[in-house]
């Protein structure tokens, strides 16, 4: 009787626990799926905050710093055939730097007061007694062993050895222009043999000047354009437009920014333009001549509206050399205690 009894309670105690189990095993796979369904929502919810940062930064673009042109601008990719454009882009980056050529006159600082003239002519002073004169030459001529930014009496080729001078140094420019002209020539016919080849036969023919791989694609696509837009590989319209004009359809095309079309303003087409380096950049900021807080482009905006005409070419050439030759005032030394410049800008 008892053993019946001990018998009877375990098989209660068992049937009592099954039911536990399996409960628990339900349990689980509600967890499991609640999990999924949070995790779905958890993604969806990344989702849509993503979009809206892109949209959000979208709209900050026009105000966000951008170190070079390239990066600022980067192409889409590019093919080899010839793509019908229109006269300038309507996409969101053109309409990006559509603004940035409404400052070409205006600065987008008009409360800060520096530079004045009289700090333009002393800095210009200064600095010719320290590096010599610096004049504009008489005649534009294409240097033959370097890429010279902007330096060449045809509009496209200055576009195009600015291009390659982008985000590297002179040295590696020059070595990605002499591979160039190694590969296609010097002849205004080698614009056409770069469009066939597509970019990556022009990549390798660069490959060694840095950046082979966006500089190709962004030089290929600069030719197919201005081949769509004007029936020949040619700018050279641009010397009778005006610096306005001149500098919206340059920045219309991919991976042109303020900087490049600044310099072919200012080498090719002769026009009074003040772009802003690497070396520009950090020396007027040294100077007090922009807010610290500007950004590139709007610095050379500022500048560009502030800096005498006269003084535009010469300052921005001798600026450029102090900050490569100004030990004192390089990007590593940080003080420039002992630069007679900075001196004189406390």
């Amino acid at each position: 009787m008892a053993a019946t009894q001990r018998t009877s309670r375990r098989s209660v105690r068992s049937s009592a626990a099954t039911p536990t189990r399996q409960g628990l095993r339900s349990q689980m796979r509600v967890t499991k799926n609640t999990q999924s369904v949070t995790s779905a929502k958890a993604a969806a919810i990344v989702k849509r905050e993503v979009k809206r940062e892109v949209k959000r930064e979208v709209k900050r673009e026009v105000k966000s710093e951008s170190p070079e042109d390239l990066l600022s601008a980067p192409p889409p990719p590019s093919s080899t055939a010839h793509v019908k454009l229109p006269p300038l882009a309507t996409t969101a980056t053109s309409s990006r730097k559509s603004k940035q050529t409404q400052h070409i006159t205006t600065t987008p600082f008009p409360d800060f007061a520096r530079p004045t003239p009289a700090d333009c002519a002393l800095a210009h002073d200064l600095l010719v007694s320290m590096h010599g004169a610096r004049a504009r030459p008489a005649q534009v001529v294409a240097p033959l062993t370097s890429a010279g930014c902007g330096a060449s009496p045809s509009v496209l080729d200055a576009l195009v050895r600015t291009i390659l001078s982008q985000n590297t140094s002179s040295a590696n420019s020059t070595l990605a222009k002499l591979g160039m002209d190694a590969a296609y020539g010097t002849s205004p016919s080698r614009w056409a043999a770069i469009a066939a080849g597509g970019p990556s036969g022009l990549e390798s023919a660069i490959r060694r000047g840095g950046l082979a791989a966006t500089k190709s694609k962004v030089i290929v696509q600069l030719l197919e354009a201005v081949r769509a837009r004007h029936g020949a590989y040619s700018l050279d319209h641009l010397f009778a437009a005006s610096d306005a004009a001149a500098m919206e359809e340059m920045l219309a095309f991919p991976g042109v920014g303020p900087k490049t079309a600044s310099c072919v303003l200012l080498f090719c087409l002769g026009r009074p333009s003040f772009a802003v380096d690497t070396h520009v950049y950090r020396l007027t900021g040294a100077l007090g001549w922009r807010p610290r807080e500007a950004t590139r482009e709007q610095a050379q905006a500022h500048l560009d509206a502030t800096v005498p005409d006269e003084l535009k070419y010469p300052l921005h050439v001798l600026l450029i050399e102090h900050g490569r030759t100004c030990h004192a005032c390089s990007a590593k030394a940080g003080g420039g205690k002992s630069c007679k410049l900075r001196k004189a800008f406390k």
